[in-house]
């Protein structure tokens, strides 16, 4: 395998422009004739939509907790098989959480990129630029990109002081019609973003316009990543004389605006396992196609509510599935759909499909944020929950989820005939075993008498 030129994008915390500094490093590789691939660090989708957008290639996960460092490091070999640069963006602040963007970069080699909003800083910039490069001795920062200056005299200033091993690679200007519109769970999806490529257009011209340096040229590309034999397996690593312990089975996933939270690695992961995945749209008016199992993925059903309720055949063919026992997933904002009633931000009252007993209701804060580990009947499986809605349900939970990071967040996982339903958001390749058992539908239902 040949070396890749690859980097760590990262920050001092959250909210200093790592997403749309990655994607404008992306689309200006992109737009020069290279290939580049882009992962993120730590569980996200909505950051993911837009770099995949950037760069012309899905955006996979890079996390030590939820796929493992063999894991990871086989996505990484496989990207490097065929790119020309690899971008990670980090989560949160470079050495925040267990593990951390940095522990990612130790493993791998990956040479860091921070950026740091100078919006409110002059030469007080290098000295926490000097700081995230010297606290540890195990990664390397190679440079250092300034957000947000206010002027070419302001850019100046915030270089002043920057060691000689710590180049400014670029100095971006403050502009908010570069922004990106948010809601309550971060960035609005790039798929409701009619001008999506005209604004991924304008940052690469805002970074290729301030740029001095090469990043290519400021760190060693990293040493080539051997393939290994993972201990959780990839969709690469399964091979023709593999098992598929779905081979024949039609499993549809609903994939829209709506239910839109899906790691690519998830659906990788099935039809590796010989799974015919039918990906359709609610939203849409589409019908459930003929599947032996069904995943509803999180997303927003408190927004497209009225859509839902508008296809005439949708909660009916949910109905008809269940009834039929067959395996059905659904985390998060798919449970929600599946409750009696959903409130939306604003008290509007709307009526779900009515399989899972239960009232769910959005709220102004965060209710919950953080990794999870749950035990499935199966094994333990891996992911994360974040989510500005509560739920009430007489239904007995079959587990409760731990956060590694002693947060409070510890979802519960529900089990009703073939249903299992969860506010967690399940990284899939965490157990491939389980997965395939669940929706094999060999799976336990002793648990599931409720």
């Amino acid at each position: 395998m040949t070396a890749c030129p690859a980097f760590l994008i990262s920050a001092p915390a959250s909210g200093q422009g790592k997403t749309s500094v990655t994607a404008a490093m992306a689309r200006s590789a992109r737009r020069r004739g290279l290939r580049v691939r882009v992962f993120k660090t730590g569980p996200d989708y909505l950051d993911p939509m837009v770099l995949a957008r950037a760069s012309g290639h899905a955006v996979y996960q890079l996390d030590l907790f939820m796929g493992g460092e063999s894991h990871c490091r086989q996505l990484l070999a496989d990207a490097a098989k065929d790119a020309d640069l690899i971008l990670v963006e980090g989560v949160m602040g470079l050495f925040d959480g267990q593990p951390s963007s940095a522990d990612l970069a130790a493993a791998f080699g990956l040479p860091v990129l921070v950026v740091l909003d100078a919006s409110a800083m002059a030469q007080t910039f290098a000295a926490l630029a000097t700081g995230l490069a010297r606290f540890r001795d195990d990664i390397h920062v190679a440079g250092v990109i300034a957000n947000r200056v206010g002027s070419d005299a302001h850019a100046r200033m915030v270089a002043e002081g920057l060691p000689g091993d710590l180049p400014l690679v670029a100095a971006l200007k403050r502009d908010s019609g570069l922004s990106l519109p948010e809601r309550h769970l971060g960035l609005v999806q790039a798929l409701e973003l009619p001008q999506i490529d005209a604004q991924l257009d304008a940052w690469a011209d805002a970074w290729d316009a301030v740029a001095t340096i090469d990043i290519a040229r400021i760190g060693a590309p990293i040493a080539p990543i051997p393939a290994v034999a993972p201990e959780r397996p990839t969709a690469s690593t399964v091979d023709d004389a593999s098992p598929r312990p779905l081979a024949g089975r039609r499993i549809a996933v609903a994939n829209d605006a709506c239910f839109s939270f899906i790691y690519p690695a998830n659906l990788d992961l099935l039809r590796a396992f010989g799974a015919e995945v039918l990906e359709f749209s609610p939203i849409a008016g589409e019908d459930l196609p003929a599947c032996d199992a069904l995943w509803l993925p999180g997303g927003y059903p408190e927004l497209h509510a009225d859509a839902l309720r508008a296809n005439p055949s949708f909660f009916a063919s949910l109905r008809a599935h269940m009834a039929a026992s067959r395996p059905l997933l659904a985390e998060c904002g798919g449970m929600l759909v599946l409750v009696d009633e959903l409130a939306d931000a604003d008290g509007r009252i709307h009526a779900m499909a009515a399989l899972m007993p239960g009232h769910a209701a959005m709220q102004k804060r965060l209710a919950a944020l953080g990794l999870q580990a749950i035990d499935w009947p199966e094994g333990e499986l891996r992911g994360h929950t974040f989510h500005y809605s509560t739920m009430e349900t007489p239904l007995a939970p079959i587990a409760t989820a731990r956060n590694p990071n002693a947060g409070r967040a510890a979802e519960r996982l529900y089990a009703l005939g073939s249903l299992r339903a969860s506010y967690v958001h399940h990284y899939f390749p965490s157990n491939p075993p389980a997965i395939a058992a669940f929706f094999a539908g060999t799976a336990s239902s002793s648990h599931a008498k409720n």
